[in-house]
């Protein structure tokens, strides 16, 4: 996963207070971008009407501490987060952005996290109020903040087993851009290749070997006691100095003279492993879809290997039975659709209790300023001086009447319920993965036994069909 730096939303040339952070919140909460709304989760706010809230808790910070900024103001702070395409869902996306803003702001800010689809990969927005929720503090951002946010951010996905971005470095790309390089291998690494097949062909001094970098197509020079190398279609030359261990000028001087053994120092690239089971290939499909000889030829390969696994992952689990087996693979899919339900519903009341809680306070704050507001007959002026506060009073009742509720029910009450569904969302998202990997591995045996057995039957047909031809 790759994160960015945290990016400070100032007001800007040309607009107000409230442009500023509307325009953010409405660029993040696109519909088109976060399916209609469904991976949107406000915390401490409304995503709804996150804006006026952020706006009313500046407001608020003003009249406690009565510090007050100019243009330069921040009003809230921005974070980007990009998972690899193809890797995570966009509902396990969201909730990781979710975890990640409440342990970086310690629960003490209200944020909107946003997770947007129209890209190849899929990559949170994460808006969070500069003013904390008691209005009486400020989030500072500060120096090293970039490394802090990868550090938790990558904390939070080796901790649910997605994968992260090893040894990130500082860039102006754009994410695929940035990606696509990171596939490639560096000058340092071409230059510590061409020394390891230089060095293979055994160079009998130094010279001999400066002479076979040469021939490789790598330029050498020297800048007193330091020797530079640089391959064509490179701008700057690498001091050999800078390659590494086993790669600067003693190193290879003791390996020349026989006095140390040379290593190479070969990328390592951490792979996933590989599922027990895959699918067996249809290469009838594959061959009228225009593949070749050569691909029938590999995927009957494939397909024998894959087999053989699948007869060894049988036999471990001891289904060598196909009604066992098809009674496991049953029982896998209705116990991993039992966890995603249980799942799904705490999320669903975790949600409410949220939004609950948002209006909740959000009511209590507002009430003086809009019983005002009634006593003074709905005047128009003391609704302009007064807008945020009216808009949140009056969203914080519409809410209870859409929650159908009669009586508000206790913060703490509210607070101790949502912290006993997180626990127990926890726990069960962690059987939840383990029953997923389960349900796959036995699918996937059952549907190659499947195949197999239609294979024999088709077989089967044809012998008969020359049969009776004869």
């Amino acid at each position: 996963m790759a994160t960015t730096r945290i990016m400070p939303l100032h007001i800007g040339k040309g607009r107000t207070e409230s442009q500023a952070i509307s325009d953010i919140i409405d660029y993040v909460a696109n519909p088109q971008k976060t399916d209609n709304g469904k991976l949107i989760t406000g915390y401490g706010c409304d995503s709804r009407t996150a804006d006026a809230e952020f706006l009313l808790a500046k407001r608020q910070y003003i009249a406690a501490t009565g510090r007050v900024r100019g243009a330069d103001d921040v009003i809230a702070y921005h974070v980007r987060q990009s998972f690899k395409p193809g890797e995570i869902t966009p509902e396990e996306a969201n909730r990781l952005g979710v975890e990640f803003a409440k342990r970086f702001t310690k629960g003490n800010h209200a944020f909107v996290v946003c997770t947007h689809i129209d890209k190849s990969h899929v990559h949170n927005h994460i808006i969070w109020s500069a003013v904390n929720a008691d209005c009486d503090r400020k989030f500072r951002n500060f120096w090293g903040s970039t490394k802090a946010v990868r550090r938790l951010s990558d904390t939070i996905c080796i901790e649910n087993e997605v994968s992260i971005v090893e040894n990130p470095k500082p860039h102006g790309k754009s994410y695929n851009k940035w990606l696509g390089d990171q596939a490639k291998p560096s000058h340092r690494e071409l230059l510590r290749m061409a020394i390891d097949n230089a060095l293979s062909q055994s160079p009998a001094d130094f010279e001999e070997l400066l002479k076979l970098l040469q021939e490789y197509g790598c330029e050498v020079s020297k800048r007193g006691k330091s020797y530079r190398l640089k391959l064509s279609g490179w701008e700057k030359a690498a001091r050999m100095d800078s390659l590494g261990e086993g790669y600067g000028l003693e190193d290879l001087l003791a390996v020349l003279s026989g006095k140390k053994a040379h290593t190479s120092r070969k990328k390592t690239v951490t792979q996933a492993e590989p599922p027990k089971v895959n699918l067996l290939m249809d290469i009838q499909a594959k061959l009228q879809a225009g593949k070749g000889a050569g691909y029938a030829r590999w995927a009957k390969v494939f397909n024998l290997k894959q087999m053989a696994q699948t007869m060894n992952y049988l036999s471990e689990n001891n289904l060598l039975e196909y009604a066992v087996l098809e009674e496991k693979a049953a029982a896998a899919m209705a116990h991993h659709n039992e966890l995603s339900a249980q799942i799904k519903a705490a999320e669903k009341r975790m949600a409410e209790i949220a939004v609950l809680h948002t209006h909740i306070v959000n009511y209590a704050k507002t009430r003086e300023v809009y019983v005002a507001y009634r006593k003074a007959g709905y005047s128009k002026k003391f609704r302009e001086e007064h807008e945020e506060e009216i808009l949140l009073h009056q969203a914080a009742k519409n809410a209870f009447d859409e929650m159908g509720v009669k009586k508000l029910p206790k913060v703490k009450e509210l607070q101790t319920e949502y912290a006993k569904l997180l626990e127990e969302k926890k726990k069960t998202y962690a059987e939840y993965r383990r029953s997923r990997e389960e349900m796959r591995e036995l699918l996937t045996a059952k549907a190659n036994v499947d195949r197999v057995l239609k294979m024999e039957v088709e077989q089967d047909v044809e012998k008969e069909k020359d049969h009776g031809q004869r």
